[in-house]
């Protein structure tokens, strides 16, 4: 196992989509900016993101991307860039490869920024940087229990080996472990992809048929906020749980 933790100091952001599933709330207001807590959504992500030690954020931005980009000009830490995708949406992979000339040649964070998450008793991104080993992963992705996952209801995505290795879940199954939406990735992976659209599926299933795909479950709350339901699902954990009580 990797014992260096120093922090990634780059991390992307996907913001781009349309936020249909979250309609009517984002007719008019993007995904992002919708408010947890009293806290745009992406604000949530970036301040995160910082105290695991990120200093450079790239932003994708589609639709109602003014808004969005305006929101974050008021932030002096981390230093913000954004990555426009103007004539079309590019999926979660294309973005990102979009964007690799802004986000160097080191391994960088994504994280979607409609995913929550509140640190266990081990901050999430530490932990995973303990486990981040360059030498035999190319992708380490943030799982979560299927079964107790906040506003989330589906199958699940992935079977991990006692090392953190990762299988794809069999059609039909329930797997015991999802995707977060919050990973590491070296930019090396995006070699031989698509140009235009595409999603990060293709980049993960390369991974598991070179065996370099792992996983690691992270031992705090959780919450996809991608549905009215879901928000008010967070909201009320919010209020009623750390009511006068400072989250972590």
């Amino acid at each position: 196992m990797n014992t260096i933790t120093a922090p990634l100091k780059t991390a992307m952001i996907l913001a781009a989509g349309l936020g249909t599933r979250m309609r009517p709330i984002t007719a008019i207001t993007p995904k992002p900016l919708v408010k947890v807590d009293g806290r745009t959504l992406i604000d949530h992500a970036i301040d995160r993101l910082v105290e695991g030690g990120v200093t450079d954020v790239v932003v994708n931005l589609h639709y109602l991307g003014d808004q969005v980009e305006r929101q974050l000009n008021h932030r002096e830490n981390p230093k913000i860039n954004f990555s426009w995708e103007r004539d079309e949406l590019l999926e979660t992979g294309g973005g990102v490869k979009h964007a690799l000339g802004q986000l160097g040649s080191d391994p960088f964070w994504v994280i979607n920024c409609d995913s929550l998450w509140l640190n266990g008793p081990q901050q999430m991104m530490t932990r995973a940087l303990e486990q981040w080993d360059p030498e035999k992963m190319d992708a380490l992705l943030i799982l979560h229990s299927t079964v107790d996952a906040n506003g989330y209801e589906g199958q699940g995505d992935f079977y991990a080996d006692p090392n953190g290795q990762l299988t794809r879940r069999p059609e039909l199954e329930v797997s015991p472990w999802l995707f977060t939406g919050l990973q590491i990735l070296k930019p090396k992976v995006f070699t031989d992809t698509p140009d235009g659209p595409f999603s990060l599926n293709v980049v993960y299933n390369t991974a598991i048929e070179a065996g370099r795909l792992y996983g690691m479950v992270h031992d705090g709350e959780w919450f996809h906020v991608g549905t009215p339901e879901g928000l008010g699902e967070v909201e009320g954990f919010m209020k009623y749980r750390y009511a006068g009580v400072k989250h972590r």
